[in-house]
């Protein structure tokens, strides 16, 4: 277990504060170190995001269920106790409540925490921890005390897993002022996201979509991607705007083929973080395109699509030419593994909204 001791001094500290953390590792650290630029899945790239941000800030420990000695159940956390050593890499019991009570302690004394939460399910025994003194401590201190910490968080479904392993609690984190959320689509944007979100001197949620630890992608680590607050146009349309996040980014690329077929061409909007939201980029688009449909795995009653839904009516009423619809997962417990399928919102039931959005007067 790491000693809490005084905040040792940054590397390379200098008046830019990104800079310390973000500077590029060019020289491995370790034997077996991918190249700078390389194909990597997300699981590889988030290996190598924390792989970096430990390598030129000494003050980034990284802790949680069997991610020392496992290396994580998704392996994404393996080699980091072998390269840095137990006391910056280390398993703690089972207990969520206290690895983010620790996090928040650790963040007071200066450290850089990147806390794994192994499952989504499992966060909700942190939730007060992260509700009441993470979210908080920042802006009750007036600033005085950066609440640094990344919270790592297996995210969503699509992966078959038992119950309490997949969960969609971005709404939870949303509705708590102080926490940035983060929800990246590929391995690219996992790399930078998590590198842009250890450099945050604000307690970030982490929601690495599951079911896409596995895509492929060449991943540059000198070539920086948008900052947090940026969304990306994954795909030009005149017709409608697809917005979502995470995992179902590919799903709503995949309806804008099949639409096409139809005849109908979609814009697909990936919205990267859900705060800071980019609604500058999604009010653009839907004032193109005059059509929107949102998309997220969770229940539908009071997602983060009814909000996004209800700002895109508000600001964008005279640009629409049918009311905003959502694509979502059903009010209900998420299923056992066998309805899975059903129950997530898939390209069918994304074409569905699109049809009634095309036909509308």
């Amino acid at each position: 277990m790491t000693q809490i001791i005084d905040r040792p001094a940054a590397q390379g500290d200098s008046p830019d504060p990104w800079e310390p953390i973000l500077a590029p590792v060019t020289t491995p650290v370790s034997p077996g170190s991918v190249p700078v630029a390389a194909e990597l899945t997300m699981v590889a790239a988030i290996n190598r995001a924390l792989h970096d941000a430990m390598a030129v800030d000494e003050r980034v420990l990284v802790f949680g269920e069997d991610v020392a000695t496992l290396g994580g159940v998704f392996r994404v956390t393996d080699g980091l106790s072998e390269t840095f050593g137990s006391e910056r890499c280390f398993d703690t019991p089972l207990a969520e409540s206290a690895i983010i009570g620790m996090a928040v302690g650790l963040a007071i004394r200066g450290f850089t925490p990147v806390p794994e939460i192994q499952f989504d399910g499992f966060s909700y025994p942190a939730f007060d921890q992260i509700v009441s003194h993470l979210a908080k401590y920042r802006m009750r201190t007036h600033g005085d005390i950066n609440m640094g910490v990344t919270v790592r968080i297996p995210s969503f479904g699509g992966i078959g897993a038992v119950e309490h392993h997949s969960e969609s609690t971005e709404s939870y984190w949303l509705h708590t002022a102080g926490l940035k959320v983060v929800a990246p689509s590929t391995p690219s944007d996992a790399y930078w996201l998590l590198r842009y979100s250890i450099s945050s001197a604000d307690p970030v949620i982490f929601l690495e979509p599951k079911r896409r630890y596995w895509t492929r992608e060449l991943v540059d680590t000198t070539a920086p991607a948008p900052p947090l607050g940026r969304a990306a146009l994954r795909r030009k349309g005149t017709d409608l705007t697809l917005i979502t996040y995470g995992g179902l980014v590919a799903t709503a690329l995949n309806a804008s083929d099949l639409a096409a077929e139809q005849g109908w061409s979609l814009e697909v909007v990936d919205l990267r973080s859900l705060n800071p939201l980019d609604f500058d980029t999604v009010a653009a688009s839907v004032r193109r395109t005059g059509r929107a449909v949102v998309m997220h795995e969770g229940p539908k009653t009071l997602g983060f699509g009814a909000e996004l839904a209800a700002r895109i009516s508000e600001e964008c009423f005279y640009d629409l030419e049918a009311p905003v619809l959502r694509a979502t997962g059903f009010d209900t417990p998420y299923p056992p593994a066998r309805l899975e399928k059903v129950w997530l919102p898939g390209v069918d039931r994304v074409l569905d909204c699109v049809e009634r959005a095309m036909v509308q007067p």
